[in-house]
């Protein structure tokens, strides 16, 4: 498990610095077709993406619950059940403890909100409540509450800035290049072989930012089974609870792309996660988090 636990840090820490590189390497690139520009360009796209994500940031847990149809918070007399097991696993993570939601669908799916321990909720399927038993459920909560231990959601508020840093960059220069397009005309055979890679990057700079944020996103959900199972010391029970959500296979009723990174599975069904269609995932595919899971000791 601790393996498992420092791999998957590592990684995350390796994406997140190659995302810092590559938006360094952006600028530089638009700096050397646009010298008069200078790093201006590249400040501007980074405190612009920065504001729009600051409403995202403290009213984020709010938005995700209400796009899910999320209904409280329980108290311990709404669903005394539920409340003492997410309790007690808080006990023993010595987290405090969060506000629960239910979700009235059928779906069996689960996901955590929240920019800190302390403005943290966890959101619960009426469906994965029902289907799964108490080492299958709490292996499910687990994982929630080391998302919210971890602070994946601040981290991939820090993600969501640079990704938009990155749009916010390659509409700005797309938009001066063809302003500029006939008012320079100079750089001989090296600016224009430059010109053209810098224009290819720009297009393309948007998609490689959203592959890099999504590998995130599914190394954040590796550490959470590994976080999850080293706090219920019973990695079985998880994977167990994964084979269900993924047989089960039903999207939830208020699916969307927007909140779907936070789910414990793909809320569009397990077909979201197969093929060519897991690089655009958020999340791994189910049966390598439950090799995974039953591979640690």
């Amino acid at each position: 498990m601790y393996k498992q636990i420092d791999s998957n840090k590592r990684k995350t820490t390796i994406l997140m610095a190659l995302f810092l590189v590559f938006i360094l390497f952006l600028g530089w690139v638009i700096g050397q077709i646009y010298p008069d520009y200078g790093y201006g360009p590249m400040v501007i796209a980074v405190v612009i993406s920065l504001g729009m994500t600051l409403l995202s940031y403290f009213a984020g847990d709010k938005i995700s619950l209400a796009a899910a149809g999320a209904k409280g918070p329980i108290t311990v007399n709404d669903n005394a059940y539920i409340y003492r097991l997410v309790e007690n696993l808080c006990i023993t993570a010595g987290t405090p403890m969060p506000k629960i939601y239910i979700i009235p669908d059928p779906g069996m799916n689960a996901f955590a909100t929240g920019r800190d321990p302390e403005h943290a909720s966890v959101a619960l399927t009426q469906g994965i409540i029902e289907g799964l038993q108490n080492e299958e459920l709490e292996g499910v909560i687990a994982h929630e509450l080391s998302h919210i231990k971890n602070y994946d959601i601040r981290i991939m508020m820090i993600v969501v800035v640079l990704v938009g840093a990155i749009s916010i960059l390659s509409d700005y220069f797309l938009r001066s290049r063809w302003r500029k397009r006939d008012s320079s005309s100079g750089g001989g055979q090296v600016g224009a072989i430059l010109m053209v890679v810098g224009v290819v990057l720009i297009i393309l700079s948007p998609i490689i930012a959203e592959l890099i944020k999504l590998a995130i996103s599914r190394k954040r959900e590796f550490l959470a089974d590994a976080d999850g199972a080293l706090l219920t010391r019973y990695p079985e029970g998880l994977a167990r609870a994964l084979e269900k959500i993924t047989s089960n296979a039903t999207p939830l009723i208020k699916a969307n792309t927007a909140t779907a990174h936070l789910y414990i599975a793909s809320p569009f069904g397990a077909k979201a996660t197969s093929g060519f269609k897991k690089l655009f995932s958020t999340h791994p595919p189910v049966e390598e988090r439950i090799r995974q899971l039953r591979s640690m000791a």
